[in-house]
């Protein structure tokens, strides 16, 4: 059964940063694609960034570029969402999807298979 377990959510100043994980199991995470995608309060799930674990190679949302990064520890099967520079407006509930293969794109929730069940982040101001 495949299970991916977002974690790492809180509440936070604008201005600080946190870091949000994915951890994965029951599927071969060294070649796939997860994908982070946040849910404001009243708004649609936007799509953020997405990173390819066999290579390591990311895409990015431009709201987000420069501030949030990915990154992948295949040996822990955990994606890690690093978010620096918080605002207030990037508060949301945060989920991570994978579906199986390299990263088409980072916004297209069809093109995943598999999701967890999203962490809240409040970031005031």
């Amino acid at each position: 059964e495949v299970q991916l377990q977002a974690s790492g959510g809180g509440l936070m100043q604008a201005g600080g940063s946190l870091r949000l994980s994915c951890a994965a199991s029951g599927f071969t995470f060294d070649d796939a694609a997860i994908g982070w995608f946040r849910q404001a309060p009243g708004k649609e799930r936007d799509g953020l960034s997405c990173i390819s674990t066999s290579d390591g190679s990311t895409l990015y949302a431009d709201s987000v570029k420069g501030r949030f990064t990915v990154a992948s520890d295949n040996a822990k099967n955990t994606v890690y969402l690093q978010m620096n520079s918080l605002k207030p407006e990037d508060t949301a509930v945060y989920y991570c999807a994978a579906e199986y293969g390299p990263c088409r794109d980072y916004y297209y929730e069809d093109d995943y298979d598999y999701w967890g069940q999203g962490t809240q982040v409040t970031v005031s101001s």
